[in-house]
């Protein structure tokens, strides 16, 4: 049986991003989201769980989070989980689980104030460069309309063209 590891987060970042380069010079950005479950006791009252997510992606994707992610924006990631293990000077095993990030979906930043054409047209180069930092879809998918002015999120309509282009594509190698 062949090992599966994949997990899908949707949060607020904690704070904003941190960048650093590896020694062969690959950007690589840091960043922790929280990740709200709300739910009833048996008495019936409500309480919200809070959950604390470390993430790291590479590369194109890594630059992107630089120039879109903020503290309090909220993304959906999809990546795997990668665990560290080491040992301190004191002999002690330590470990820690990150997720990895192999795709991300910046959600709308909607306020009073915020000029919402802006906004449209920063979602639609955030989806754009999200796409170049994956090279798997064709530009003709990628093209977003941002004259509507209205409040619509096209980068998540991006995703699900994404995913049904990666559907229509793995059915082909089928038949």
């Amino acid at each position: 049986m062949d090992n599966f590891n994949s997990i899908i987060l949707e949060g607020n970042l904690v704070r904003n991003p941190e960048a650093r380069e590896t020694p062969k010079g690959t950007l690589v950005c840091q960043f922790s989201i929280a990740v709200n479950k709300k739910y009833k006791t048996q008495e019936g009252e409500r309480r919200d769980e809070v959950s604390f997510f470390d993430v790291e992606s590479w590369g194109n994707l890594a630059s992107s989070c630089m120039r879109y992610c903020t503290k309090g924006r909220g993304v959906r990631v999809v990546g795997r989980l990668k665990q560290s293990r080491w040992q301190d000077t004191e002999g002690k095993n330590h470990s820690k689980v990150k997720i990895v990030a192999e795709h991300i979906d910046f959600k709308p930043r909607f306020s009073q104030n915020a000029n919402t054409k802006q906004e449209m047209a920063d979602l639609q180069e955030a989806a754009i460069a999200q796409q170049a930092a994956q090279d798997a879809v064709p530009a003709e998918l990628v093209s977003a309309d941002t004259s509507s002015g209205g409040r619509m999120c096209r980068i998540l309509e991006l995703s699900v063209e994404f995913e049904f282009f990666n559907l229509t594509r793995t059915k082909r190698r089928l038949f």
